[in-house]
């Protein structure tokens, strides 16, 4: 038998629950369809009208880690402060989206983003010349060898409260 989600998202606006037609309001079916989704990674940028279409962006949530020198925490906060709106732009165009860097004392960085596809999002990164240039100038704020942006290796999700 049918959940009253899969009549709503078929279209049908006369589902019965217990003798009653079940209405949702905007607040409501977003609840209701995150619950029933709760496994899927983001829903982040659809409204339900789009869920209900079918036309879902189902993001990647990706978090990794990479090294700061000890020494260069404060330069590295303060080159992230002042970040070149065409590197902003890039990230953006690229698919990289709700973005964050954490950044402790001893320089071990965190970093979280959403993106449709990290690989796609990294490499399309790749191609831009703004991105050669911020590499080139990020690289000598890590321990390892390469461009910062070649380390990021995912970090499993092991829970997730939508």
């Amino acid at each position: 038998m049918p959940s009253a989600f899969d009549k709503w998202a078929d279209g049908d606006d006369q589902t019965v629950v217990f003798g009653k037609p079940l209405v949702f309001d905007k607040a409501g079916i977003n609840r209701f369809i995150f619950r029933r989704l709760r496994a899927e990674p983001s829903f982040r940028g659809t409204a339900p009208w789009q869920q209900r279409l079918g036309v879902c962006r189902i993001m990647q949530r990706i978090c990794f880690r990479l090294q700061v020198r000890a020494d260069r925490v404060e330069e590295y906060k303060q080159r992230h402060r002042a970040v070149w709106p065409e590197m902003l732009l890039a990230l953006r165009e690229t698919g990289w989206a709700n973005y964050s860097l954490f950044l402790s004392d001893d320089g071990l960085l965190t970093g979280y983003l959403e993106c449709d596809d990290f690989e796609s999002a990294r490499s399309a990164m790749a191609e831009h010349s703004v991105n050669d240039r911020w590499q080139a100038e990020m690289t000598e704020f890590f321990e390892g060898a390469g461009n910062p942006d070649e380390q990021m290796i995912p970090i499993p999700e092991i829970f997730h409260l939508a």
